[in-house]
This record gives C-alpha cells, sequence and structure tokens, in this order.
C-alpha cells in the first residue's frame, strides 16, 4: 500500500510536474493589471508625503524662529529660497551669520506674498500664509499659517 510517486506511470509523472507556459502567462498578465490600478495611488501617496514632510519643516523652523527670538531678546528674520530649497533664521540686520538652516524636498515648493518674515521678542510677528504643494501633483496642497501673534498653525486644503 504504498503510494509514492516513484510507482506512478511515466505518463502522470509529467502530466503534474509543473506550470505551462498559458498558465504562466495569465498570471503576469493579472499581475500587470493589480500593478497598474495601483502605481497612479501610489505617486499620489508619495506627493502628499513629500507636501507633509516639507509642511512639518516649514512649522518647525517657524517655531524655532519664534522660540529663538525670545530667547535671544532680538527681532529674527524668517525667510525662505524656493530655488535653493533653503529655509534660513537669520538675526536682524546685515552681515549676520545664520541662525538655523534647513533643506526641503526638491520636489516641493513654498508660496507666499513675501519671502521673509520677522519674529519679534514680543511674541509678535508678520502675519503670513505659506502654501506647500507638489510640483508633479499641484492638486495637493498644506498650508502654514503665521498670526500676528505669532501663532504657527498648519491646515489641509488650498490651492496651488
Amino acid at each position: 500500500m504504498n503510494a509514492s510517486a516513484n510507482n506512478l506511470p511515466m505518463k502522470q509523472k509529467m502530466s503534474s510536474s509543473g506550470f505551462t507556459l498559458i498558465e504562466l502567462m495569465v498570471t503576469i498578465a493579472v499581475l500587470a493589471i493589480i500593478v497598474s490600478i495601483a502605481a497612479p495611488s501610489i505617486s499620489t501617496q508619495l506627493a502628499n508625503q513629500r507636501v507633509k514632510s516639507t509642511a512639518a519643516t516649514l512649522a518647525n523652523a517657524l517655531k524655532e524662529a519664534k522660540v529663538e527670538s525670545v530667547i535671544r531678546r532680538q527681532p529674527l528674520d524668517f525667510s525662505f529660497d524656493d530655488s535653493k530649497h533653503n529655509i534660513l533664521i537669520n538675526s536682524k540686520g546685515s552681515g549676520s551669520s545664520p541662525i538655523a538652516n534647513y533643506t526641503y524636498d526638491a520636489k516641493s515648493t513654498i508660496e507666499a506674498d513675501n519671502a521673509s518674515i520677522t519674529f519679534s521678542p514680543s511674541k509678535r510677528a508678520d502675519a503670513m500664509i505659506y502654501i506647500v504643494c507638489d510640483s508633479e501633483k499641484p492638486s495637493v496642497a498644506i498650508r502654514v499659517i503665521v498670526t500676528a501673534v505669532a501663532n504657527i498653525s498648519t491646515v489641509t486644503g488650498g490651492t496651488c
């Protein structure tokens, strides 16, 4: 009563020994369809993540400028350069060395009415709304809002 594969006839051994070419082609076609459906969703997720990361970097830099202004008891300039993807915090006045320097993703863009604002030690700032977008998917946006009393918040939404 031994039913091992060695006792089977040769024709039966050959018929169950692997996959046919048609089975493999069907499997690859189904896999290609699934990947083509998932690819746009993945690229949108990556764009969302880039925008969130840049908005968080911007908000953290703004908060640092606010706190450093109070600690140092002097006004500080906060500025960004979208062509270099760089955020700078400087002492007020010319010739001063940067207090902090941040970089953000090259595929992200920051838009604002003015590239520079000033934080004062009395916990005041120039009111500003920054809009963070992705250069590849312009429908994704986050607003970083700075009020006149230097409150900093992020809000999803806006147009790029």
